[in-house]
């Protein structure tokens, strides 16, 4: 079992920036895919980012590509999105999310993760 702690949300103004960080406990991520995901109220969980077992290969959504970073350390225990130029769009609660098994996906569903964080809020105003 893996337990899964984001921080670093917070409110900005668009244009601004944000890193989020996102620890596990009790266990590293096994080696095995990780990635960002973000929630408003009333909607489904989006994809965001995921990052291969080795951070060779990097996935985005179309929404935040080329804005947004997504890395994991050496460590294999801490998973970092690095947000640039942030809009009001982007304001949402964040969640890193762990895979137990790994597979040739980008792991953009939210189905192939099985560890979650409690989620950290970001809010751009205008």
């Amino acid at each position: 079992q893996v337990q899964l702690v984001e921080s670093g949300g917070g409110s900005v103004q668009a244009g601004g920036t944000l890193r989020l960080s996102c620890v596990a406990s009790g266990r590293t991520f096994g080696g095995k895919p990780v990635g960002w995901f973000r929630q408003t109220a009333g909607k489904w969980r989006e994809f965001v980012a995921s990052i291969t077992w080795n951070g060779a290969m990097t996935y985005y959504a179309d929404s935040v590509r080329g804005r947004f970073t997504i890395s994991r350390g050496s460590a294999d225990n801490t998973l970092t999105l690095q947000m640039n130029s942030l809009k009001p769009e982007d304001t949402a609660v964040y969640f890193c999310g762990a895979a137990r098994y790994d597979s040739d996906s980008s792991f953009e569903l939210t189905n192939e993760y099985d560890y979650w964080g409690q989620g950290t809020q970001v809010t751009v105003s205008t």
